[in-house]
């Protein structure tokens, strides 16, 4: 009976500490998430009388798929954006973190200037460099190559190099925070189990496969739904700029901004749900 008590009063501290993160999660999150849902099936009007809504049902919806062209058009960009630039993020980061677990000097300084991006990448930072034309490859214009693939830039892979020509700095501005957490599991790291893989005839190539690749395979789950969310929430992502200029808009309003927030917010779903059961097929084979 005692250890009950005393089991029942530990649970009941615990759900002290965490109430406060509960009741805000409730009160400015949950309740503003779900209205958000319900405007997404009404046309709102803002008047000097208050909020006024309509119930269209599906209509919203409708009208992004079958009329908003600009919307469609943005998505896909998005989504192919995504694909290539995650996979991007992952390995630079997975390759600066392997060589910032070296003993060299001067390794603090290095770390602190490869997450400094974190901390200025703010929207209105990221935008004025993208204006002053510092975050593409410097002169990149002024070789052939990029005049071949600027002559046709509707190719599918044409399309991917000239999307990374033109924002790879601003790519890998978005691995900050996966090198550390690279950084940190290597750290953690048995340095006994690479001895033994030495005197057993292993070459460092094979010591990364056979040893370090598997056991980040955890991290790199953490990073790539880390990299996905902090890509799609971006505040210069083309999407989400969509999204708040139909806010205002008087032919569409919240009504319609809602609807196309709850869409985007299905698919980001979608992608982290089918990453999380690639990567755990993957490991379970």
């Amino acid at each position: 009976m005692k250890l009950r008590g005393l089991r029942a009063r530990h649970s009941m501290t615990g759900w002290l500490f965490v109430s406060p993160w509960i009741i805000g999660f409730l009160i400015f999150t949950a309740v503003p998430l779900f209205y958000s849902l319900y405007l997404s099936f009404q046309k709102v009007k803002i008047t000097t009388s208050g909020v006024q809504t309509t119930f269209v049902k599906f209509e919203n919806y409708k009208y992004a798929f079958g009329v908003d062209a600009a919307f469609v058009d943005k998505l896909t960009t998005y989504l192919k954006e995504l694909v290539i630039s995650v996979p991007i993020i992952i390995v630079f980061s997975l390759i600066i973190a392997l060589l910032l677990n070296q003993k060299v000097k001067l390794r603090g300084m290095f770390r602190t200037i490869f997450f400094l991006p974190v901390i200025i990448s703010s929207g209105p930072v990221i935008k004025e460099l993208i204006d002053q034309g510092v975050t593409t490859i410097p002169s990149i214009e002024q070789y052939a190559i990029y005049e071949a693939l600027n002559a046709n830039p509707d190719g599918f892979i044409n399309g991917i190099l000239l999307y990374l020509i033109k924002n790879l700095i601003v790519i890998l501005w978005f691995s900050g925070v996966q090198i550390l957490i690279f950084l940190a599991a290597l750290q953690k790291m048995d340095s006994q189990t690479y001895e033994a893989a030495a005197i057993d005839g292993a070459s460092p190539w094979e010591s990364f496969w056979k040893l370090t690749l598997p056991s980040l395979a955890p991290m790199i789950l953490v990073n790539i739904i880390y990299t996905i969310v902090t890509y799609s929430i971006f505040s210069l992502n083309p999407v989400i700029d969509h999204i708040q200029k139909n806010m205002f808009r008087v032919d569409t309003g919240f009504g319609y901004a809602s609807a196309l927030s709850w869409i985007y917010f299905v698919i980001i779903t979608i992608a982290l749900a089918l990453t999380v059961g690639a990567m755990t097929l993957k490991r379970k084979k």
